[in-house]
């Protein structure tokens, strides 16, 4: 089928984004949260993104009111996935919520649309196992922020069909993106490396190696990476970190064990940018 319609389920830092990307690759495109402050916030961040990109000369004036009428937004999943040749799903990263999502989407979602999700470390063969039709699944990780970062993994789950991974290619391709394929593995390939150096970072603070600061300036002088492992934990959220990590921990064994000094800072809300404080206060 042709993919004239995108619903993105979640509207948060990575929903809002990648609903961002679908409306300037053409696609129209239903962003859906349950909390309607969610899709306000979602969409005042969206709007924000493309007036940047008409201030930086990335995007025509004219091209910013065609882009931004290709969005509508609901609390009805119902509505959001009916009609859509493709649903990305981008809901916090518990197995448990990403499981009964799914089975309430394949009862609204057209039987031939592909389904994609983005977790960034969940066995997608466990979400495809309550669809009747699990060939029509697979992942679809995108990186924060997804209007900068060029990447999408292409996660192919047990019983992926080619043609599901095609159609997430073509999409992917058509928001301008680069795209790895990846057999699934927990933490596939990116998760799994930088939540490694991201938890031998806090072991190193723990120890008292470096400050965070330093640590971050060694990693980009020294090493030539963008951001600091710091920098880009409270980018990313510290809850959203340590989810990660206890997963490879049950799943791939004691070299992915949380440092504790990442969940103390967990248990006392610092949890990064999104709440104004992480290992740095904003």
């Amino acid at each position: 089928m042709t993919i004239t319609r995108i619903a993105v389920l979640g509207a948060g830092t990575m929903g809002h984004g990648i609903a961002h990307a679908a409306m300037t690759a053409g696609y129209d495109t239903v962003l859906f949260d349950v909390a309607e402050a969610m899709l306000e916030k979602g969409r005042g961040a969206i709007r924000g993104i493309v007036h940047k990109g008409v201030e930086l000369g990335k995007v025509a004036a004219g091209d910013a009111d065609a882009i931004l009428a290709r969005l509508s937004v609901t609390t009805s999943l119902a509505d959001a996935v009916r009609g859509a040749g493709m649903v990305i799903e981008a809901i916090p990263e518990k197995i448990e919520l990403k499981l009964s999502t799914f089975t309430e989407v394949e009862q609204h979602a057209p039987a031939d649309a592909v389904l994609a999700t983005n977790t960034s470390a969940l066995s997608i063969t466990e979400m495809a196992a309550v669809l009747q039709n699990p060939a029509r699944m697979a992942g679809m990780h995108f990186f924060n922020p997804v209007h900068r970062m060029k990447l999408v993994e292409i996660v192919r789950a047990l019983e992926s069909s080619e043609e599901t991974l095609q159609a997430i290619d073509t999409v992917a391709r058509c928001m301008g993106k680069d795209t790895v394929l990846i057999r699934e593995s927990p933490g596939f390939v990116t998760s799994r490396i930088n939540v490694m150096i991201g938890n031998e970072a806090f072991y190193m603070l723990q120890e008292g190696v470096a400050s965070a600061r330093d640590i971050d300036k060694a990693l980009k002088l020294g090493l030539n990476h963008p951001m600091g492992p710091f920098e880009l934990v409270d980018l990313v959220g510290l809850d959203t970190r340590l989810s990660i990590l206890q997963y490879l921990h049950r799943t791939l064994g004691e070299k992915f064990r949380p440092c504790p000094l990442l969940e103390q800072h967990v248990r006392a809300g610092r949890l990064g940018k999104k709440v104004g404080k992480g290992v740095y206060e904003y």
